[in-house]
């Protein structure tokens, strides 16, 4: 067993870890009225999983990341909807998810395509790399969130910026023709979904190179922007107990890898 990986074997930290699964926050997630709660598991990660990104930056860290989060499993789509309803359960009721971009509290088994419904929003968009819903990106609940079947149909494929003209049916969102910008709450966690997507797929795995840039309308190209606007969103909206529990989750019971700027935000700023 490598030291890395020698976290699940450490029942005191599998305990701490634990404690982050079962706490979280409203649908309106408000700031973590404990983080102190974290520092243990956050030490205990960076003394095994992370221990060979400790100390790097820019293209060395990057790479020593994509290594790190590269060794996961791999879930069909349909296995997604299972995973999205553990990862996105409202702390508030058990038997709902949380929606992204809306932020409703809505039934579990209320998923499929109808209007009204919940279905699985890729946060990078599937058509940027062309990667649609095949097993690896188009799979990794990493940056799949539960959203409104309209609104997600809304967002598209459209980059992420400031602007537009507010949704009246999610209010807090604002689109225009070319750019998506979610509600406060949330922006944080778009921006570091979109940096995960870039540290894992890197083009050696049968998949194109996602990286982000500073631009928006980026078509089918594997780019995801506005960069410099997700750097902004990142360092206003730090990560709250929603967001670390469900890298949590996804950690223990799916894929057994982490967000690592959920972990270290700090590392946005590192690498970009």
């Amino acid at each position: 067993m490598s030291r890395r990986h020698s976290f699940y074997a450490r029942p005191l930290l599998a305990a701490a870890a634990a404690v982050t699964v079962l706490t979280g926050t409203a649908a309106a997630a408000p700031a973590d009225p404990s983080p102190g709660r974290y520092t243990a598991t956050a030490a205990a990660l960076d003394d095994t999983y992370y221990q060979d990104a400790l100390g790097k930056t820019g293209a060395e860290l990057k790479a020593a990341l994509h290594t790190i989060i590269s060794d996961q499993t791999k879930l069909s789509y349909d296995q997604v909807w299972d995973a999205l309803k553990a990862t996105d359960e409202d702390p508030a009721n058990s038997s709902n998810v949380v929606l992204l971009y809306t932020g409703r509290s809505q039934s579990k088994n209320d998923n499929g395509g109808g209007s009204g419904q919940w279905n699985r929003e890729h946060v990078w968009a599937k058509s940027h790399g062309d990667f649609g819903t095949s097993t690896g990106p188009g799979t990794d609940v990493h940056h799949l969130r539960p959203e409104d079947v309209q609104v997600n149909s809304t967002r598209g494929n459209k980059d992420f910026d400031n602007g537009g003209s507010e949704l009246a049916g999610a209010p807090g969102n604002f689109t225009d023709g070319d750019s998506f910008e979610p509600r406060d709450e949330v922006k944080g966690d778009v921006a570091r979904m979109i940096l995960y997507m870039a540290v894992r797929y890197e083009g050696t795995d049968s998949f194109a190179d996602l990286e982000p840039n500073d631009q928006v309308d980026n078509g089918s190209a594997p780019k995801m922007g506005k960069l410099s606007v997700l750097k902004q969103w990142s360092q206003e909206d730090p990560p709250d107990t929603f967001e670390k529990r469900r890298n949590d989750v996804i950690f223990e019971q799916f894929q057994h890898n982490r967000n690592p700027f959920i972990d270290h935000p700090e590392w946005v700023g590192s690498i970009w």
